[in-house]
């Protein structure tokens, strides 16, 4: 799996609920909302203040390495 500014974030924890670490260290607690698994991966990270490059690669590499 690719993952993109464009990414779902619902479909990245449908595809491995491991990942969940990587928007929880981020401040994403609400993983279970509906609203939240509907974001891409630049909505979250603008919303929490946070690099979407940098989760990007993390969860790249998380899933890399699977």
């Amino acid at each position: 799996m690719e993952i993109t500014k464009d990414t779902i974030i619902g479909d990245i924890l449908d595809a491995d609920f491991d990942a969940a670490p990587y928007f929880l260290e981020i401040g994403m607690h609400c993983l279970g909302c509906p609203a939240s698994r509907g974001e891409t991966i630049a909505q979250a990270c603008e919303v929490h203040g946070v690099d979407p490059d940098a989760l990007i690669e993390k969860l790249n590499a998380h899933f890399n390495n699977k």
